[in-house]
């Protein structure tokens, strides 16, 4: 099924996506660390309406970078995909440095995303074919770590770099690690270029894309597009805007930056727990059951909690709303076959990532309309049991055509 190329050695591939994933993680939060020094730049005339329009172009070129890189990394092999998508970023990244203006900047942050939409889908289809049996849950979240170490590392650099060396350090910063990450994955990573099924009276299967919505697979395929709008939806909604909902409800900004705070580090604990809950129930039934609690404790989040107790509905929300969209993505790649997983994944994130941009829009439009609290909570509470719904309308078992 997979031969190894270019020196490779499997006991390589999960330090390297997990690297790779990091630097995707760096991208999440960037943009919100520069922006008060962009909005600063008197020759830019940045506003906060033109800096929505940037961040906007950056998650569309991620959601084309992901439905894109899927099925070349299928058809071309898997190494040579990564490598496409490390050094593409990095470069563009590298480039937003010395960005002239808003409309470079925003142009160069779109292209930038095709790459960075194209780590993901990639290195989790890398880390579910080398990882070991019935070790998938665990083996997706363990790489999912490094998204969430990425976005802290930005936040550490934004804090020692820019009052020294202005907001174009950051990308430089986020583009240096590539020079040593790039020759480590031409050297370390096996090539990995899955062989389509035997043709079994169905050609039509060689395309990984037709496999998607084919052979019985199509009801499984929107369900999980479902899933990950929503998964995406309540990542980047709680995100951005639960500082503001907080505040809506009374708290002070302290509290309030406090509170997300935790919500991250529920975020990390919840995938070192999802995983090996996975491992151990079934991802079919761990995934529905994370946005389950998702809902439970988001709504709970509505109800006015004494002294620690909202802290400690925060830490619950994060624990289970984070990591049920990274579930997702391990029964993805449980459920399709070997020669379209990649596709499969790159679809879940790129149209996942329509909830990605409708999230901020969702808490952005409650809270003009004076409704963020605790209706927001409400509102994000159905989203995950939505989600919920969705994973459990995927079919057990696909037809046996399929398989």
């Amino acid at each position: 099924m997979t031969e190894p190329g270019g020196g490779g050695r499997t006991g390589w591939v999960a330090p390297l996506c997990w690297s790779a994933v990091a630097l995707e993680g760096f991208d999440l939060v960037v943009l919100g660390v520069v922006l008060p020094s962009l909005l600063d730049e008197p020759a830019w005339g940045l506003t906060p309406a033109t800096a929505s329009l940037v961040s906007t172009a950056g998650l569309l070129g991620v959601m084309v970078g992901a439905l894109s890189a899927g099925p070349l990394a299928d058809l071309l092999g898997r190494r040579r995909a990564m490598l496409a998508t490390v050094v593409s970023f990095s470069v563009l990244t590298l480039l937003c440095a010395v960005a002239t203006g808003p409309w470079t900047f925003g142009a160069l942050r779109f292209l930038a995303g095709l790459g960075l939409g194209g780590v993901l889908p990639v290195a989790l289809a890398m880390v579910n074919e080398y990882g070991r049996s019935g070790r998938g849950g665990s083996a997706t979240t363990a790489l999912m770590t490094g998204y969430h170490v990425g976005a802290v590392a930005t936040s550490l650099l934004g804090i020692l770099l820019i009052p020294v060396w202005g907001w174009r350090a950051m990308f430089v910063a986020g583009a240096l690690p590539a020079l040593v990450l790039v020759p480590l994955l031409a050297r370390y990573l096996p090539d990995s270029r899955p062989q389509p099924p035997p043709a079994t009276g169905a050609a039509r299967s060689r395309n990984p894309v037709a496999q998607l919505v084919r052979d019985g697979y199509l009801r499984s395929s929107v369900a999980f597009w479902v899933a990950s709008f929503m998964g995406l939806l309540l990542v980047y909604g709680l995100n951005t805007w639960l500082p503001e909902i907080m505040r809506a409800a009374g708290y002070g900004l302290g509290a309030a930056l406090a509170q997300l705070l935790v919500l991250n580090i529920g975020a990390i604990a919840g995938l070192l727990v999802a995983g090996r809950v996975a491992d151990r129930t079934g991802v079919r039934a761990a995934t529905p059951a994370w946005f389950a609690g998702g809902a439970l404790f988001l709504a709970l989040l509505a109800v006015p909690l004494p002294g620690a107790g909202i802290y400690l509905s925060v830490l619950l929300a994060g624990v289970f709303v984070f990591s049920a969209q990274v579930l997702v993505y391990a029964h993805v790649s449980q459920h399709y076959p070997d020669h379209a997983r990649a596709s499969a994944l790159g679809a879940a994130s790129g149209i996942g990532r329509l909830g990605a941009i409708s999230g901020p829009l969702l808490g952005g439009g409650l809270l003009s309309a004076g409704l963020a609290y605790p209706w927001g909570f409400f509102a994000f509470a159905a989203v995950a049991a939505l989600g919920a719904v969705a994973v459990l309308a995927v079919p057990r078992a696909v037809p046996a055509r399929a398989r």
